[in-house]
């Protein structure tokens, strides 16, 4: 398995293992507001806060690759990825995180089975 393809199911993982352990939780001071899926996570890049780069979702971001070319210049382009077969996506959910947590598990456990079935037919 190529080494960048292992770092992004080890990437993936981290992510599942994230949401599974409780996901991204409440933000302190506000908790009223849910954080958005993805923001602030080992996936994204705005999680690394990179000065200048901080709220700019780009190519760098291993997420952009299941991103509709659509939606690629959109604020939060990987709240466009479709998520099921229906096209549900992170924006869709809005306002019920644990239906939204759901599905990103089950988006990010396929992915996960994917990306290994690909590597070993490599």
């Amino acid at each position: 398995m190529a080494s960048n393809q292992a770092d992004l199911i080890r990437l993936l993982e981290a992510e599942l293992d994230l949401i599974e352990s409780g996901g991204y939780g409440l933000p302190s001071g506000h908790p009223d507001q849910e954080r958005p899926m993805f923001h602030q996570s080992l996936v994204c890049i705005n999680h690394w806060l990179i000065e200048g780069r901080a709220n700019e979702c780009n190519e760098d971001c291993v997420l952009m690759q299941w991103v509709p070319e659509q939606h690629k210049q959109e604020a939060m382009p990987c709240h466009f990825i479709p998520l099921d077969s229906a096209g549900a996506t992170v924006k869709s959910f809005e306002g019920n995180q644990a239906r939204l947590e759901e599905a990103v598990k089950s988006w990010l456990r396929e992915k996960i089975r994917d990306l290994k079935l690909q590597a070993r037919s490599t």
